[in-house]
């Protein structure tokens, strides 16, 4: 599965980052980056509960 991020609709309240820091970070400018687009199988609960957690549902995943 990879991941997309609406950044226009991204206001970096860093959910996804504290859900899975691993795949998600925000940098000095609260600008979001995929550190992982297509996460690992075993990451994948993780990843969709941060997904799903986004306040502004700016992220969403499609499959491969």
């Amino acid at each position: 599965m990879k991941i997309n991020v609406d950044y226009l609709v991204c206001e970096a309240n860093a959910v996804c980052m504290g859900l899975a820091p691993e795949v998600f970070e925000l940098d000095d400018d609260d600008q979001l980056h995929l550190l992982l687009p297509e996460p690992p199988p075993e990451m994948m609960d993780r990843v969709r509960h941060a997904v799903r957690s986004c306040p502004k549902a700016a992220l969403s995943l499609e499959e491969n």
